[in-house]
């Protein structure tokens, strides 16, 4: 059996021309979610899953609609072939159901992976050339220094409450007990 998969992040947003699309390729069903791609709570891409079966195939209009991120693909496309179902976008042109398109996915997986890797590594760079400068990222502290040492002084000289601490200070009682 063909299954089609249609995803739309919001819900003012139309899953007409994906339908249309999965329907025109030979989606005998159609399971859709109006939620973001991020998550991975879809209760109809869940169901879809719970149904496939021995030589079901999954189509979307393009791998986006399945997931967000490479790795949630991979995984979802996983787990389809552990059912025995393949996986085909129609977009990108890959379907797992033969041996050509499981090599074209592999590839085109590892070359996301890579691209991936090379963005971090890229970023990580960056930050540490920025740290050599002087610059360090993240939030600014809530606390001045001399306001740290009074905090640890009431706290651990006086013994008051880090909720009357954190209070006197405009701060959380979290940021108190880390100081």
């Amino acid at each position: 059996m063909i299954f089609g998969y249609a995803r739309v992040s919001t819900d003012d947003q139309l899953l007409d021309a994906q339908t249309d699309a999965l329907t025109a390729a030979g989606a005998e069903r159609i399971f859709s979610d109006k939620i973001s791609g991020s998550t991975r709570k879809r209760p109809q891409l869940n169901q879809l899953l719970d149904q496939l079966r021995q030589g079901d195939v999954i189509v979307v209009t393009k791998y986006d609609r399945l997931a967000r991120s490479l790795r949630d693909l991979l995984d979802i496309v996983e787990t389809i072939k552990e059912r025995g179902g393949g996986f085909r976008s129609l977009a990108e042109d890959i379907n797992t159901t033969t041996p050509a398109g499981r090599l074209i996915f592999h590839v085109f997986a590892s070359i996301a992976q890579f691209e991936r890797e090379r963005i971090s590594e890229r970023t990580k760079e960056g930050l540490e050339a920025a740290r050599k400068r002087g610059r360090v990222g993240g939030r600014p502290p809530a606390l001045s220094a001399a306001q740290r040492d009074e905090v640890r002084r009431m706290r651990d000289e006086e013994g008051r409450r880090l909720t009357e601490i954190a209070r006197l200070f405009c701060v959380s009682v979290k940021t108190v007990r880390r100081t």
